[in-house]
């Protein structure tokens, strides 16, 4: 990728998690990454290529932190795991996860291929450790994963490490 096409996800990006994606145009990127729009299309083709391209990029660094959870075979680990999750991803990692959390609210946008691997993969500790639900256990521990990532994003949780310990002490981890 070239310096002037990280100039311009970088700067669409925040703009994005910012403003909003409809709000934002590929003009107010082209003129806030410092190029030509017809630049933005040649390289995106277009308004939602862009939009695609970044989240592919998120997806790759959202990838490393669920990976492993992933891999791991232990239920109990991978339940902690998860309710980790929220407090480990790093803050430079922030407007990418404010634009996803933001598009979540427009359905037509939206999609569940980063969530559905986690949501699996827990329903099958949940099932490996006979909960009685394991489905509903599973979507459970999503919830709470979601809400805590609200929380760190819009920076209104003061007490996260209590938050982490009443969590894990639900599930005895």
């Amino acid at each position: 990728m070239t310096e002037k096409q990280e100039k311009i996800l970088t700067t669409a990006l925040q703009l994005f998690a910012d403003k909003g994606y409809d709000a934002t145009s590929t003009s107010k990127v082209a003129k806030a990454a410092g190029v030509s729009e017809g630049l933005i299309f040649r390289h995106f083709e277009n308004k939602e290529g862009l939009l695609n391209a970044i989240k592919q990029c998120g997806m790759e660094k959202a990838s490393l932190v669920i990976g492993p959870i992933l891999e791991e075979e232990d239920p109990k680990k991978i339940i902690k795991a998860a309710l980790e999750m929220p407090f480990c991803i790093p803050t430079d990692q922030d407007p990418f996860w404010k634009l996803l959390y933001a598009l979540k609210w427009q359905e037509d946008i939206y999609d569940n291929s980063m969530s559905d691997p986690l949501r699996h993969k827990l329903e099958a500790a949940f099932t490996e450790l006979k909960y009685e639900n394991p489905a509903a256990e599973a979507e459970l521990i999503i919830l709470i994963i979601d809400g805590v990532a609200t929380s760190i994003l819009l920076r209104k949780s003061e007490n996260q490490e209590q938050v982490l310990q009443a969590v894990l002490t639900k599930y005895k981890l």
